[in-house]
């Protein structure tokens, strides 16, 4: 009964905004010409926000026929109104805006110091706009970084572009990047780029920043010192030890006047003479680092902190400096042939797996986490085994999720010298057509969208291992 009691004082505070009645503060938002005049209630704004406590109490607001007038150019009438339907009545739809508005929105509510939707939108765009860094990802880590209650997006936006940083390093904007967010990217150790490229791409950025012709048989005395200053901040940052001969020998000894001469001379005598090592301390080899490469041709890095999460049971998907799983993989179809003996063959005895399937013709990735084993005959009982599906198979915000249901869970995993990875209802033959039964009230796994029949393009299977 409370909850509805909740849902009615919702429903006649929104009223209240939306008719405005008794309202004592004007606000104008946006920039001209498409300034719009908003009016709320000054002791409403207060309650729920400490910006508008201090903007009132002190009186830092013009005041005019007894009503306050505040003026917010930065902010779009649009986004104002979603921000003051939540302050009304805490309420709050992003599905309709897409990720740079999202971005805007953040930001305002952040100089707007309203904590809990700095802390929702963040959450949101990590989990549903992901995409939203490939748009535009100079601009968009400039903003985050400028904004210290960030962090769990700013977190992201870095593991994002480490995991895949072509989205930055081939962006057209690459080169407007400022350079002390340059150098925080080329210090991780989880960058996840050959030293070469790294090299060549802080080369590109900075010829883009003095303006100069990447050809050093042109350059002056005075280029040639305008570019070591240039650089001189990130050339300790680069593991030049993990270049390989032919590419410093083509790509970096040909830079060697603007390149200390005693780092010039020592990875000279590294090249040339044998078993030398390395006279200077030297930072690790970025690739032993990459912790979330993984050997598919199906899913992607960002796949294992969500199977990771869903193995748990979290509602949100683990961190990922905090997964607390490998997958090992075991099996591939198009590599080790679409038969059943071949999949017992690779799979059998490896505990836990995950299996992933595509299905032929389409981007649907189907799979399921089999906690137990393959190997032996006839029905296994677990109460954690689960299917997956996803629509879009690169987008894993469009994935569904369902656990066997308990009441069968005696029938959650079917072990078959014949069968692929059977589960449930779920018929995987020893060939490429599945199957999934529906089989009424008594359904093992509970429908998510999963196909009745359909031909499997290729599937892989990988040994879920606990760090």
């Amino acid at each position: 009964m409370t909850s509805k009691f909740w849902a009615e004082l919702s429903s006649d505070y929104e009223k209240l905004f939306e008719t405005e009645i008794g309202y004592d503060v004007i606000i104008y938002s946006g920039e001209e010409p498409n300034v719009k005049e908003i009016h709320a209630h000054s002791n409403i704004l207060c309650i729920r926000s400490q910006y508008f406590r201090s903007v009132f109490s002190n009186e830092w607001a013009e005041k005019k026929d007894g009503k306050f007038i505040l003026k917010k150019p930065n902010i779009s009438p649009h986004l104002f109104n979603i921000i003051l339907r939540f302050i009304y009545c805490g309420n709050i739809e992003l599905k309709n805006l897409q990720g740079p508005e999202v971005l805007k929105l953040l930001i305002a509510v952040d100089e707007l110091n309203i904590q809990q939707l700095i802390t929702y939108i963040q959450e949101y765009l990590i989990e549903h706009q992901t995409e939203f860094l490939h748009q535009n990802p100079t601009g968009i880590l400039e903003t985050v970084y400028q904004h210290e209650t960030f962090t769990d997006l700013w977190e992201f936006c870095l593991e994002k572009i480490c995991e895949e940083p072509e989205i930055l390093f081939n962006s057209d904007k690459f080169i407007d990047l400022k350079a002390p967010l340059l150098e925080m990217l080329i210090k991780r150790d989880d960058l996840n780029m050959e030293e070469i490229e790294i090299w060549e791409g802080l080369l590109k950025w900075c010829f883009a920043q003095q303006n100069m012709i990447n050809d050093p048989t042109k350059w002056s005395k005075d280029d040639i010192t305008k570019i070591e200053r240039s650089l001189h901040r990130f050339i300790p940052l680069v593991r030049f030890y993990d270049i390989n001969p032919a590419d410093f020998f083509y790509k970096v000894y040909c830079y060697k006047e603007i390149l200390p001469q005693d780092l010039i001379h020592n990875l000279l005598e590294f090249h040339i003479v044998p078993n030398m090592k390395p006279k200077t301390n030297v930072a690790p080899s970025r690739k032993p680092n990459l912790k979330f490469k993984i050997d598919s041709t199906l899913i992607e890095s960002n796949h294992i902190p969500l199977f990771a999460s869903w193995i748990d049971r979290k509602d949100s998907p683990h961190k990922k400096n905090d997964i607390p799983y490998e997958l090992k993989l075991l099996y591939r179809s198009s590599r080790d042939g679409f038969d059943a003996a071949s999949f017992h063959r690779n799979c059998d005895n490896k505990g836990a797996t995950i299996w992933i399937a595509k299905i032929q013709g389409t981007t649907q990735l189907i799979g399921g986490y089999n906690p137990l084993d393959w190997c032996g005959y006839g029905w296994k009982s677990t109460t954690d085994s689960f299917l997956f599906h996803i629509t879009d198979g690169k987008n894993i915000s469009t994935a569904k999720l369902s656990y066997v249901n308990n009441n069968n869970a005696v029938n959650a995993i079917y072990c078959h010298g014949s069968q692929g990875p059977q589960m449930g209802d779920f018929l995987c033959s020893g060939f490429n057509k599945w199957y999934f039964y529906d089989a009424g009230v008594c359904i093992i796994y509970p429908k998510i969208g999963i196909p009745e029949s359909f031909m499997v393009e290729n599937y892989e299977v990988f040994q879920v291992i606990k760090k």
